[in-house]
């Protein structure tokens, strides 16, 4: 057995990922200078410049150097296709690589939590949660706060095509509205972004980088963690692997895991915690068989449908030339404004795939831009995007490892399109969308559908389900693969307090516990949840 070193003494919380949520535990676990904290991350430090210019996430993600590069299994519903699935390798996680867009969902999503039996997470409860951390710049009032450290800003770029497309979006019957996080969002907005003076606000930036001076807090980069340790059913520290040495730290509080819906993970059944036939062909030796490990797996899976266009200007030409490059990077230079302060989408619209919807259930991301996937050129020819997503879907995915060795990336299937239902809200989608790109506002610019092609009829159904099987790809949305449950639920993995079942001293406090996916980005929920879960492991602390 190689040689194992032991961190100096032992820690009253060691938090496991330095990503949207880590950022945050450390931050306010860290404020009692009586608590020694321990934050383990396996990227780097954000010492690149394009973490925080925010047009960075075009460079940023792709990149081994600040992705983790999974790539899922082939998925059925997109007719054989595996996609590559991006998480930030970095502090702030993928914070410091996303869209930047401040999104909560709608208060239904938490008010079905609240349902579920899950006591204290409705949306009256959440929202002074989310509210406790921003510092928002429409200021404090019913919906919003200032003094926070979670920076939210209106974009600091527009473009002409965008207006028109929220104009022909209202002709099609899309209501304005000004903001998206008022617990409804059904209608058309500019997005407000995480963004501090035309620079990314990362969890990092906003939560860590402030408090790294104090000295009851210890980061570490490049850990590689192997497993959780434990005494019986109590967690006690956790091996892990840095500069190819193995090292162990000790914990006499708790163990919180922290890596998001894939990190946390692994983390748990390399640790002998999850479904035990998983584990026991891997050769892991099983600590607690909870069957709900790496279930649950949910994802909003964007249709990106790409419209060339005539008489109008995209980000395609305008980058491709010498001169529209010169004038976008002086612009950022001197004014910190334009392209390179955009966020990947500007333009947001809520609305119902069909009108018998209770309530908003597709989400567009407009973008007056097209490219192929990320990580590869523009497209020469003027054109935009409107990507638009099934916001509640019903399929379920899995993650499970491949094998037992910690540097091996897991089997990732999210299962889109495994539904008939959202087989169908994929095909309406198509629909609405073609519906808005139709209105007389959009006409003087002459839109023809790229992707998929108007080959495709829309009383085809099985070619417009088909279709969104060969367009469909991630939005970077995976949750729920840790879901919070009640104790009758076999498949639950932490409780309400976010305690994992069956064992002491150690929590999941991230994604992965959403026990269904919010309508919207998923960023921020991640945040509040963190916020939250601090402030549970504070008062259990207290007793």
């Amino acid at each position: 057995m190689a040689e194992v070193t032991q961190l100096d003494g032992e820690y009253d919380y060691i938090i496991v990922g330095a990503g949207s949520a880590g950022c945050l535990l450390a931050n306010r676990l860290s404020a009692d200078p009586g608590n020694r904290v321990l934050l383990l991350e396996a990227g780097g430090r954000d010492n690149w410049i394009w973490y925080h210019i925010p047009v960075g996430y075009l460079f940023a993600i792709g990149n081994p150097r600040s992705d983790w590069m999974f790539k899922t299994e082939p998925v059925p519903g997109l007719n054989g296709r595996a996609l590559n699935y991006p998480r930030g390798k970095v502090i702030g996680g993928s914070s410091s690589i996303n869209a930047m867009i401040y999104m909560r969902g709608q208060a239904a999503d938490y008010d079905h939590w609240r349902q579920l039996g899950l006591t204290g997470w409705g949306w009256n409860d959440v929202l002074p949660v989310f509210k406790q951390h921003e510092n928002h710049f429409l200021g404090a009032g019913e919906h919003h706060a200032t003094g926070g450290d979670w920076r939210i800003e209106h974009p600091r770029v527009r473009w002409d095509l965008l207006d028109a497309f929220r104009a022909a979006a209202e002709q099609a019957g899309v209501k304005r509205i000004d903001d998206f996080n008022t617990g409804d969002n059904e209608g058309s907005a500019p997005y407000h972004v995480n963004q501090m003076r035309g620079r990314r606000w990362s969890s990092a930036r906003a939560f860590l980088k402030p408090v790294l001076h104090r000295p009851n807090l210890r980061l570490e980069t490049g850990c590689l963690v192997e497993g959780v340790t434990f005494e019986g059913k109590r967690a006690n520290g956790v091996r892990f692997r840095q500069d190819g040495a193995l090292q162990l730290a000790r914990c006499r509080g708790e163990v919180v895991l922290a890596a998001g819906s894939i990190g946390s993970i692994q983390t748990l059944l390399l640790s002998g915690v999850g479904p035990a036939a998983q584990l026991q062909n891997l050769g892991i030796p099983m600590v607690l068989d909870r069957p709900g490990v790496g279930e649950n797996l949910q994802d909003h899976l964007q249709l990106r449908m790409i419209y060339k266009v005539s008489g109008i200007t995209t980000l395609n030409e305008t980058y491709a030339s010498l001169f529209g490059r010169a004038k976008i990077f002086l612009d950022y230079a001197l004014r910190r404004r334009g392209p390179l302060t955009m966020a990947p989408s500007q333009l947001g619209i809520f609305t119902r795939s069909d009108p018998r919807r209770e309530r908003a259930n597709i989400q567009y991301h407009v973008q007056p831009l097209s490219l192929d996937r990320f990580g590869e050129p523009l497209h020469t020819f003027p054109a935009f995007t409107a990507s638009v997503a099934n916001v509640q879907p019903t399929s379920r995915g899995h993650i499970r490892l491949k094998s037992a060795d910690p540097a091996d990336k897991p089997a990732i299937q999210p299962n889109y399109l495994a539904t008939e239902e959202d087989r169908r809200v994929a095909a309406d989608s198509i629909r609405v969308t073609r519906r808005i790109v139709a209105q007389p506002a959009l006409a003087p610019f002459h839109p023809i559908e790229y992707l998929p092609g108007d080959a495709i009829r829309d009383n085809d159904e099985a070619a417009l389900a088909k279709a969104a099987g060969d367009v469909g790809t991630t939005i970077f949305h995976p949750v729920g693969t840790a879901k919070m449950g009640l104790p009758s639920d076999p498949m639950a993995v932490v409780d309400e307090r976010l305690r994992v079942f069956g064992l002491e001293c150690i929590r999941v406090v991230d994604a992965s516990v959403m026990p269904s996916i919010t309508s919207g980005n998923t960023n921020s929920p991640t945040i509040m949840i963190a916020e939250k879960g601090a402030a549970m492991i504070r008062q259990d602390a207290r007793g």
